[in-house]
């Protein structure tokens, strides 16, 4: 029996948890605009304002039948165990995930139910898996995280790119790079507060440094350990783009996604696949200059961010604070285009190229995530209950989703 009949009897499809936030009410829009005359999607809303709650609703939602408002906190166990009883999937737009995530995830794992959500947190995940792993498999919940721009593009693009290099070429991928062409949208206030938080949980506790360094931190034990060393972290020519690169900040959790699939799928993309994310700056001594730039730049912000005065002072009131983000306009003007290079073990080279249709950290972000929960609740999955990554858990009915409905593209070269 499929985990999804199992749940049948449950009295929603999906509660959006967090729904009055910012992602949180664009995952709203996004359910009541795709799927306002869809009867066979039963959903709800959740967070701790109901006075919040309904005014998205009266803004967000078309349907002349609201869904039902769900009260829960967050750190109320009682209130979460109520909660998550009641459905089938339950996606969580509530971040920074270490702080705001655990219980909901436990809560979850209790009652069988499902959960998506869309943390860049590795330190995290790695608490939850080595916390709540067995349990999951017990249950039945599948936990899926990392349903946003980290990581289903990286995650679902290297599925994508190993499946055709076996059905059309009869070879694995022995190293896939993935390379960030172009991006616009707004900053993600959500994404500040994670990567703040990272930075104040090493502080607190050194091992936490060495746990986030790790390229296969997350891969079930025994199996954390493969031919991948450190991040990119300076400037670096792709010789087959022939461009400069420098490092990408999402490559820290989006790698490490990857590489836990591969471990989750039996290898099987293979014991000696490489993987790899960087931001192309140009060719030339332009683009040199501007890898140079990015890689210190970025170094420099860390650094700086670890230090509280000038965190206070200088960066705080410069980003976004969590709930913020850009406006409906930039959302729609917004994009993303990557380039994925994949070498086959006898050197030929492939290149898919990703494509979004909105920015990345929201317009995009909330339909992956909603429909990443769709999938969850209605498609006819084989996966058991655990903890797992997009595309461990949904594989070909992920990418179809994304394709149809999301936005996103994916296109050989």
């Amino acid at each position: 029996m499929l985990e999804n009949d199992i749940k049948e009897d449950r009295e929603f499809d999906i509660i959006v948890w967090g729904a009055s936030g910012f992602t949180g009410q664009l995952v709203v829009q996004y359910l009541a605009t795709k799927y306002s005359t869809d009867a066979m999607i039963k959903w709800a809303i959740g967070g701790r304002n109901r006075t919040k709650l309904e005014k998205v609703l009266i803004e967000k939602q078309k349907q002349e039948k609201l869904p039902e408002i769900i009260i829960a906190d967050s750190h109320d166990r009682a209130t979460l165990d109520l909660m998550t009883a009641r459905t089938k999937v339950i996606l969580s737009t509530v971040g920074p995930y270490a702080k705001y995530g655990s219980d909901l995830v436990e809560s979850c794992i209790k009652n069988g139910t499902d959960y998506c959500d869309l943390t860049g947190e590795s330190q995290w995940i790695r608490r939850m898996i080595d916390k709540h792993e067995d349990d999951a498999k017990k249950s039945g919940a599948r936990i899926v995280m990392s349903c946003g721009f980290d990581s289903i593009p990286s995650d679902i693009g290297v599925y994508y790119l190993t499946e055709h290099a076996r059905a059309q070429h009869a070879q694995s991928c022995a190293s896939i790079t993935m390379l960030v062409r172009a991006i616009k949208g707004g900053a993600s206030g959500g994404t500040v507060s994670s990567i703040l938080n990272i930075i104040d949980e090493v502080r607190e506790d050194r091992s936490i440094a060495g746990i986030l360094a790790n390229p296969y931190t997350l891969n079930p034990v025994n199996m954390r350990q493969g031919p991948d060393s450190k991040d990119q972290n300076g400037a670096i020519h792709n010789r087959e783009a022939n461009v400069w690169t420098a490092p990408f900040l999402m490559a820290a959790i989006n790698s490490r996604i990857v590489r836990r699939t591969n471990a989750l799928l039996n290898y099987q993309y293979g014991k000696e696949f490489r993987y790899a994310e960087a931001t192309i700056t140009g060719s030339g001594l332009k683009g040199w200059l501007s890898a140079i730039t990015i890689s210190v730049g970025l170094k420099l912000s860390i650094i700086a961010a670890a230090i509280p005065a000038i965190r206070r002072i200088i960066i705080e009131p410069k980003v976004p604070k969590p709930g913020e983000g850009p406006t409906s306009e930039e959302q729609e003007n917004g994009y993303f285009n990557l380039l994925m290079i994949a070498k086959l073990t006898d050197g030929q080279i492939l290149r898919l190229r990703i494509k979004g249709d909105r920015d990345p950290g929201y317009g995009s972000t909330s339909k992956m995530l909603a429909e990443s929960a769709i999938c969850l609740a209605k498609d006819k999955l084989a996966t058991r209950g655990g903890i797992w990554t997009p595309a461990a858990a949904m594989g070909n009915h992920l990418l179809q989703r994304m394709r149809n409905n999301a936005g996103l593209t994916f296109d050989l070269e």
